[in-house]
């Protein structure tokens, strides 16, 4: 038998970790193990609830990693379809909690939902989890100074850049992975070769255009560099937003190698300049600053 947890855990964030340390506490006092259920694709996805504006803090792949370092014996996906969005709590409890995956506690977050119920409150799926023979035990909301950690809030705050509040939230630094492409090699004519990624996870949130300095991990190790993420209006209009790094002190062939692009600090906003010249004054710049950020 095991001890569960269900849910999509979109970013593994602090909210998620409270329960997830939970989860390992309470199945170490039973003597069982633990074990995340989550699903694939996001419900949103299947369901077409506005879709196509849905972007996700993690890859399913990054997402199996974080739950795994938290010390979880084990990571379940079930497939999530339209038939499996009509099932009910009691269906879902009984057909894969108690059959399929053998749970005997389930440890919930405050605002849980189970099965195709959206008005279902924790006291109600408590007792119907009690009526199969699980025993469901109940996380409080989790607070960094007075404001709730969620999914949602994080995303917004990636997407108006703030990557070092997002990692207050998250309890980690929010990354981007991918493969090395060829790009247009206007940064090598100004001095400042980057690489260009193409992401794994179409799905991925990026955050706001903007400049900003990060750790890249490519070849098995870790150097600083300096991320753009825009349209490159310097160049001209139209262009498709790209996702391009110069890490400093670094001259290796990387292309189509993967590479991992870990935020720490936004450094400025896009912007057009003038001219090629003024862009390469301002990426001297933002270089200096990034070598200052190495010691801060």
């Amino acid at each position: 038998m095991v001890v569960a947890a269900t849910g999509f855990f979109d970013g593994v964030h602090r909210g998620h970790r409270a329960v997830l340390q939970r989860l390992c506490a309470i199945a170490s006092e039973q003597g069982q193990e633990s074990a995340v259920i989550t699903f694939w694709p996001h419900p949103r996805n299947v369901l077409q609830q506005d879709a196509h504006s849905l972007r996700l803090l993690n890859s399913l792949e990054e997402k199996r990693d974080l739950v795994l370092s938290m010390g979880v014996d084990r990571f379940y996906v079930v497939t999530f379809t339209r038939e499996f969005s009509h099932l009910s709590t009691q269906e879902f409890m009984r057909e894969y909690l108690k059959v399929r995956f053998d749970v005997s506690s389930l440890v919930i977050g405050y605002d849980h939902k189970l099965g195709s119920s959206s008005t279902q409150t924790s006291e109600e799926l408590i007792s119907i989890a009690a009526a199969e023979g699980i025993q469901a035990i109940r996380i409080e909301e989790v607070f960094l100074g007075e404001r709730l950690v969620s999914s949602t809030k994080i995303r917004h705050i990636l997407q108006d850049g703030g990557v070092q509040d997002a990692a207050d939230l998250l309890g980690y630094n929010y990354m981007l992975k991918g493969v090395v492409v060829a790009g247009n090699r206007i940064g090598r004519t100004l001095g400042f070769p980057t690489a260009n990624m193409q992401l794994y996870e179409p799905l991925k949130l990026v955050p706001a255009n903007g400049v900003y300095f990060v750790k890249t991990k490519v070849l098995g190790k870790s150097y600083p560099g300096i991320c753009n993420i825009g349209n490159r209006p310097t160049i001209g209009e139209g262009n498709a937003r790209t996702i391009e790094t110069h890490i400093l002190d670094f001259n290796e062939d990387i292309y189509g190698l993967d590479m991992e692009v870990v935020f720490l600090e936004r450094m400025r906003e896009e912007k057009k300049f003038d001219s090629f010249k003024d862009l390469k004054e301002q990426i001297a710049r933002d270089k200096e600053y990034a070598y200052l950020c190495q010691v801060k």
